[in-house]
């Protein structure tokens, strides 16, 4: 019997499987020791987590638009509203302006943070890196 799932072609299932991160980038997952794991099942076309189907339900939220003290919240909202996981950008050209410069991850620029706080609230995290990334941004 096949799990339901919604029909992806299975260049959508690659495509989309290459940004999809559980919190892995967070210290606090790295530093445990479990059984974790997320798989594509191409014969019956669905994703897999931790040994079960799994359909992903996501909205996005921009971590750099907001400040860092309202992401808790919302990311509790966005659970409350049903959502399984939220992806977002990250935005290299505000972490560095320039090639001079190093890499900042300060306020609202704390990815690191953003991670931590989408895995307490149980979210997992769509994390579609740049350079560009077409966030209607003119950097």
């Amino acid at each position: 019997m096949k799990a339901a799932c919604c029909a992806l072609s299975s260049t959508t299932i690659l495509l989309m499987s290459t940004v999809f991160f559980t919190l892995t980038f967070s210290e606090s997952v790295l530093a445990r020791n479990d059984s974790r794991n997320f798989w594509i099942d191409y014969e019956n076309n669905t994703f897999v987590k931790d040994g079960q189907p799994f359909r992903y339900i996501s909205g996005s939220f921009h971590y750099f638009r907001t400040v860092e003290q309202k992401w808790d919240d919302i990311l509790r909202k966005f659970r409350l509203c049903g959502l399984n996981a939220v992806q977002t950008y990250v935005e290299w050209a505000s972490h560095q302006p320039t090639s001079a410069q190093n890499y900042t991850f300060d306020g609202n620029l704390n990815v690191f943070k953003f991670l931590d706080l989408a895995q307490k609230n149980n979210l997992s995290v769509i994390l579609r890196p740049g350079p560009y990334i077409d966030a209607e941004r003119d950097m």
